[in-house]
């Protein structure tokens, strides 16, 4: 179980970004809210949907979520 957050500030493309918190762009983020503990990041994002619906997951830490 790893924790997940999402990126409050979305990208150019105005995706939010969905992080473990172990990744290394993690403490780059300034803000982010916590999304819970997930065995993987599908469930992670699906809960960023709740509150973003652009919401997609990180290249380097959810690379399986990860769809632009």
């Amino acid at each position: 179980m790893k924790n997940y957050y999402v990126n409050n500030t979305a990208q150019s493309n105005g995706d939010h970004e969905v992080h473990t918190a172990d990744c290394r762009y993690f403490k780059s983020i300034v803000s982010k809210k916590y999304l819970g503990q997930f065995s993987s990041c599908k469930p992670a994002v699906e809960e960023a949907k709740k509150t973003y619906s652009k919401s997609n997951g990180c290249k380097t830490c959810a690379e399986e979520c990860h769809q632009s």
